[in-house]
């Protein structure tokens, strides 16, 4: 819900609010999923949603800090963005192409994929510090450097596990 805030805020260049709307948000998200463990109240569709909503404020967070239109200091270059889109937009379909033609599969998520993630988040508040500061910084190539690595490392291994994943036995409902 907290998506449309953050980019509004963005666009229109109140950097240091976007950042703490952002940061409200990812400790909202933090606290949900650790109040639905503790109390036993884990959902399935709360197993769905929840990721769907990180990956959404994500996309969103990276296609805003790239538009060449905002004004910032620092922009996400385009190619990375479009890559960290790509990887999951074929990861989702491979899976969904895997269910469909060889049966269900359970596919969870791997340290790679874990760590990817937790990379995009701070990524992104670097980005987002940064440009509220209106300073260039090594800080920033670092974020885009270790993006990229931990893209490319979490794709490989998704793409090996899913190939285990093809010949394993289909999972009974």
């Amino acid at each position: 819900m907290l998506i449309p805030a953050f980019v509004l805020l963005t666009v229109y260049g109140y950097l240091g609010a976007a950042l703490l709307v952002f940061l409200i948000a990812g400790v909202t998200d933090a606290l949900d999923g650790l109040i639905a463990r503790v109390t036993s109240q884990r959902t399935s569709l709360g197993a769905w949603l929840d990721p769907m909503a990180d990956k959404l404020l994500l996309v969103t967070t990276f296609v805003v800090l790239t538009l060449p239109q905002i004004q910032l200091t620092n922009h996400v270059p385009l190619w990375l963005t479009v890559l960290i889109i790509s990887r999951d937009i074929v990861i989702v379909g491979v899976v969904a192409i895997v269910n469909l033609a060889v049966g269900p599969r359970t596919f969870r998520p791997s340290i790679w994929g874990k760590l990817a993630t937790a990379t995009y988040i701070v990524a992104s508040v670097v980005f987002m510090y940064y440009n509220w500061l209106r300073e260039a910084s090594p800080v920033v190539d670092a974020a885009v450097w270790t993006a990229l690595t931990l893209t490319l490392v979490s794709s490989g291994d998704y793409f090996f596990r899913l190939r285990r994943l093809i010949n394993d036995p289909p999972v009974s409902s």
